[in-house]
């Protein structure tokens, strides 16, 4: 009998499919190390993403393409993962620690922009991520009341190495969160011009002391003014998803947001489309009650993918309003692994667009 060689390993390994990326492990360029001692394959990967919940699957899968290859007796799989900074924010010391910062938007209010925003964050946080959220919403700050911290809950304070005093991070849900909502009342109308809005968001972003995160996940207000610029203007965002309803009136305000990000030069990562159809709770009917199909349209119009569609659910409003978003009220249901596999989608497409942009050097043209 022949020798097993690698070539023999990294043709098999080539049939592999890695969930979400959708590259094979050599296209990926993700195999660290391919070991053989007699009968016994090891092979070494890492992703460019987490995927703590799926590891176990993964190494399962492929160890059963290896185990077929003659000789083979014992596969030994090692999967791990590196999340890699595609922007630097070094000029903000409080955020320096900060690898990549995720907008979550919408062109209009209603489309279920902030339920979406928590669950993303905490399914990141779930595969094995350091994840921070921040509220952005000056004018109505929601995240305090869906992450169930109480009302009277305020940050900590933190000394900077020059005296400059720091807001710590609200710890919730294993998620590092800050919000307008911590640092006012319910009761506590902002009666703001949108200099002040964007004045305040600029002291949240700045004066928050966010240590290290992979992600810091910001749940955007809804529209396309003064926060949102000042927000791209200041912070240096890795990319942005957008969130609608298949409804021809929030697929129009959508595409306002993806054509401003396109301006600002931030990279729109997906859409999320949401409230897609509706589950009859007694009998199990489908029904598209905002229509159907419109995620498909506006990602194939701006040439980006669309990320997953979720369900008009009672119980996801619920489960929000009681404090506990889905993802950590009920990790196993249906609900929250279509949030997770979300969530895998955008962080993979960040990781892809990250080995792209080292691919290729930087090229400036100036029209002068």
């Amino acid at each position: 009998m022949s020798e097993l060689s690698q070539v023999q390993v990294e043709e098999a390994l080539q049939h592999y499919i890695i969930p979400h990326l959708q590259q094979n492990l050599l296209a990926a360029n993700v195999i660290q190390q391919i070991g053989i001692e007699g009968g016994k394959v090891s092979v070494t990967i890492t992703l460019g993403f987490a995927v703590a919940s799926i590891r176990q699957a993964m190494q399962a899968e492929i160890t059963a393409l290896l185990v077929q290859l003659p000789g083979v007796d014992q596969a030994e799989i090692t999967i791990d993962w590196h999340i890699p900074s595609i922007t630097s924010q070094r000029d903000m010391r409080n955020m320096e620690k900060v690898k990549n910062i995720i907008a979550i938007a919408s062109g209009k209010g209603g489309v279920g922009k902030s339920t979406t925003s928590v669950n993303l964050a905490l399914a990141l946080a779930a595969d094995g991520a350091k994840v921070g959220l921040l509220d952005a919403d000056i004018y109505g700050p929601s995240q305090q009341l869906m992450l169930g911290i109480a009302a009277d809950q305020r940050p900590g304070q933190h000394a900077g190495e020059e005296g400059q005093q720091f807001l710590l991070p609200v710890e919730a849900h294993g998620l590092k969160t800050m919000s307008m909502g911590y640092l006012v009342t319910d009761k506590t109308p902002m009666v703001w011009r949108g200099p002040m809005a964007g004045g305040a968001l600029n002291q949240l972003l700045g004066q928050t002391w966010w240590g290290e995160l992979d992600y810091l996940i910001i749940d955007m207000p809804p529209g396309t003014g003064d926060i949102q610029l000042t927000l791209t203007q200041k912070a240096k965002l890795a990319g942005a998803v957008i969130v609608t309803t298949p409804q021809d009136i929030a697929l129009l305000d959508a595409q306002k947001g993806i054509e401003m990000f396109n301006k600002v030069d931030v990279p729109v990562l997906g859409v999320v489309e949401n409230m897609a159809v509706h589950i009859c709770s007694e009998c199990g009917h489908h029904e598209h009650i905002f229509g159907s199909g419109g995620g498909d349209r506006i990602a194939a119009d701006y040439n980006v993918p669309v990320l997953g569609a979720l369900p008009l659910s009672l119980k996801i409003r619920q489960q929000v309003d009681e404090g506990a978003p889905t993802v950590v009220a009920e990790p196993d249901s249906p609900e929250a692994q279509l949030y997770a596999d979300i969530a895998r989608n955008m962080a993979a497409q960040l990781a892809n667009n990250t080995e792209s942009a080292k691919a290729f050097p930087t090229i400036m043209i100036n029209n002068d």
